[in-house]
């Protein structure tokens, strides 16, 4: 942490548990995916330069809200990843939460899921986020070539434009 705030260099940790296949399973391949974690990170590593990779995707297929640890932890949120999820939720019946969660949800691009945009650009605004919003582009739907994921950052930033001011 040293090294980097000698260097200006900000340091944000992807909320996302890293949880997809049954090598990472029981408890993924990175602490920091909810709240109550990030808390007692922040707690014992102060520095200002360290913060979160704000996925909210992550925080939905989790079954979590995802809207309200914007607004807590506002001051760490060094950059904010744009993908969506949709909940199978029949599958969720069938396997449980406890199932790798690729077992239950399919990440989407913005739009094509089930976080409404509106309410979350909305509340970065409010707190008065400036830094980066990156399409993260996992969705099967675009396969998986140069030209699909290519039309899915097109398709993705079409559908932000009419909540992102340029």
């Amino acid at each position: 942490m040293a090294f980097a705030g000698d260097r200006r260099v900000q340091i944000g940790i992807e909320n996302c548990p890293m949880l997809f296949t049954r090598d990472e399973w029981p408890g993924g391949k990175n602490l920091a995916y909810a709240p109550a974690i990030w808390r007692r990170m922040f707690e014992d590593i102060p520095a200002k330069h360290f913060g979160l990779n704000y996925d909210p995707s992550h925080l939905m297929w989790q079954q979590m809200d995802w809207l309200a640890p914007l607004r807590e932890f506002r001051d760490r949120l060094f950059h904010v990843h744009a993908k969506d999820v949709r909940l199978l939720r029949d599958r969720l019946g069938d396997v449980g939460i406890l199932a790798t969660p690729l077992g239950y949800h399919r990440p989407g691009i913005p739009g094509l899921g089930e976080i409404d945009w509106g309410r979350f650009v909305g509340e970065l605004m409010d707190i008065g986020y400036d830094g980066p919003v990156c399409i993260e582009v996992e969705d099967e739907a675009f396969g998986a070539s140069l030209a699909g994921r290519k039309r899915a950052v097109r398709t993705a930033g079409r559908f932000l434009r009419s909540f992102i001011a340029e």
